[in-house]
């Protein structure tokens, strides 16, 4: 339900394509852990799938194209691997978070093939997009709160 909540603010008070993006995810990922009552490492690791799921759904990208998914396809890989290897929700996180990091600073050699930046071409190198950078802050903020 929380998730829910959270996706009906992002659709009515984000603008562009991210407020619907992240309200798909954020939709998505709820769904991914409804039954669930904490939100232990496999939780998280499917809550992390779930965003990725809805934000791919909705709208149509995929890794290497310059979008948040850059930094949350790592994300999800990062916490999945930490959990394979016996990591709690803390150190999933964590490691989401960095990896989110990381990828949403490579795209800055990227250049878009998505949405309104697309038209920029090439000069959309150099400039991290700004979608990615907010799943970073994101995580990294969750993170820190943990």
């Amino acid at each position: 339900e929380l998730c829910d909540d959270i996706a009906e603010v992002f659709l009515e008070t984000v603008g562009a394509s991210v407020g619907p993006l992240y309200s798909t995810g954020f939709k998505a990922a709820g769904a991914a852990v409804a039954s669930r009552l904490n939100l232990d490492a496999e939780a998280l690791v499917a809550w992390l799938n779930g965003m990725v799921c809805g934000i791919q759904d909705r709208g149509g990208a995929a890794l290497g194209q310059k979008t948040m998914l850059d930094a949350w396809i790592p994300a999800v890989l990062a916490a999945k691997a930490e959990l394979d290897a016996g990591g709690s929700s803390t150190t999933c996180l964590s490691v989401a978070a960095e990896a989110a990091r990381i990828g949403a600073f490579g795209t800055k050699e990227i250049t878009s093939q998505m949405g309104r930046s697309k038209k920029l071409g090439a000069r959309s190198i150099g400039h991290i997009d700004p979608g990615a950078e907010s799943a970073a802050l994101l995580l990294k903020s969750w993170a820190d709160q943990i």
